[in-house]
């Protein structure tokens, strides 16, 4: 024997106690949650740093290259040498032909993200580097690069860590399993 179907009476009258058992909004728009103490101190470039954010995250699949890109651009701002360097499947990352139906259109809020950030780290002075290899791995076109980004060699993802730290740069290495 089955349970026999809710009224719509019944059903109305659980979902106004279900409301009824705790307050909705439990605080209202803009209370505090958290506390805004800066441990450490708003660190600046001294002359000729450099940070390096290497970044090996596929767009959209998590946080961590859009992450990237925002801490880049942070570093940028706070007047260090900043690049990044996309790598792997992170090359999708800085393609220009984003969008649907069409190129530059958002087919869901925040599409574009990734792309207005690379845009406005290079607007900035930043410098993007993009492996041809992890390019060609899903098939992407070089000529399709957002403006401004340099593509490299394969060779040149190794190379580059090793230029980077030996001028004593920060480097920022993200990584999407």
């Amino acid at each position: 024997m089955t349970t026999p179907l809710a009224s719509p009476e019944e059903i109305k009258a659980n979902a106004e106690a279900s409301l009824a058992e705790i307050p909705h909004p439990s605080l209202p728009k803009g209370s505090n949650l958290y506390g805004s103490t800066k441990i450490f101190p708003d660190y600046q470039a001294g002359e000729g740093e450099s940070y390096l954010t290497l970044v090996h995250g596929i767009a959209h699949e998590s946080s961590v290259s859009f992450v990237a890109c925002l801490q880049a651009l942070r570093a940028l701002r706070k007047g260090y040498d900043s690049v990044l360097y996309f790598y792997g499947p992170a090359a999708m990352n800085a393609m220009a032909t984003r969008g649907f139906p069409t190129t530059g259109d958002s087919a869901f809020p925040g599409e574009q993200n990734i792309n207005s950030q690379i845009e406005k780290f290079i607007e900035e002075g930043g410098t993007v580097y993009v492996c041809r290899f992890g390019l060609s791995l899903h098939g992407l076109r070089e000529e399709d690069l957002i403006a401004g980004c340099i593509p490299c060699h394969p060779l040149d993802v190794q190379d580059a860590l090793i230029h980077y730290a030996r001028k004593g740069a920060i480097i920022n290495s993200t990584y999407n399993l």
